[in-house]
């Protein structure tokens, strides 16, 4: 590669690395990306309802996630400086063959040629491999089963849903001689009852 080319590329690195480093910055100052602190802060989550709790995880991950990314990117962009210095920036580090202009135009600080970044790719598993662990025990419950005696399976859950569904008085279904369904005697407290215990 001419070194007005190289010149080139290593301007719009230094331009990436500043912009992704300022994203960094910005995730840190909005409590995106270091969001812990404010989590553990709390004494007890008792009173928190559990999808708040869920929403906090979520955005405490997802922070995370685009720090780590930008990190990586951070990290390409310092081997890609390196590699200009090295006289080897341009090259795939998979086959040694020059990586094309148009894609190092693209993403200046790519590692692989295109074909190389394919078969990458490829290795990976298919998202239907890539699943976690748990779904192999939550999804035999639903699966069809011809064994005899082999417990529940998908056509036992649709019968019990349909006779569940057919019951005419649901009330009665629930009813279990607790006073209306109540679960504690503080429960069964009216309205006008506990008005008439305010002071006046």
């Amino acid at each position: 590669m001419e070194d007005e080319k190289i010149q080139y590329f290593k301007k719009r690195l230094i331009s990436e690395k500043s912009r992704v480093q300022s994203l960094i910055n910005q995730l840190k100052q909005n409590g995106v990306a270091n969001s812990n602190s404010e989590i553990s802060s709390e004494i007890s989550f008792y009173d928190n309802h559990p999808s708040d709790t869920a929403t906090e995880i979520f955005d405490i991950e997802k922070g995370l996630a685009l720090k780590v990314n930008e990190m990586s990117i951070i990290k390409k962009i310092q081997n890609a400086l390196k590699s200009i210095e090295n006289n080897t920036y341009g090259k795939c580090k998979s086959c040694g063959n020059d990586i094309i202009e148009e894609r190092l135009e693209f993403i200046p600080y790519a590692e692989n040629c295109v074909s190389c970044e394919k078969a990458i790719g490829d290795k990976k598993p298919a998202e239907r491999n890539d699943r976690p662990v748990e779904e192999d025990v939550l999804d035999t419950t639903f699966r069809y089963s011809t064994r005899v005696g082999a417990g529940i399976d998908a056509e036992d859950i649709y019968m019990a849903v349909e006779r569940f569904n057919k019951i005419e008085d649901i009330i009665d279904y629930y009813d279990d001689d607790n006073d209306n369904g109540y679960v504690e005697p503080i429960e069964k407290i009216s309205n006008e009852q506990y008005k008439n215990q305010l002071p006046d």
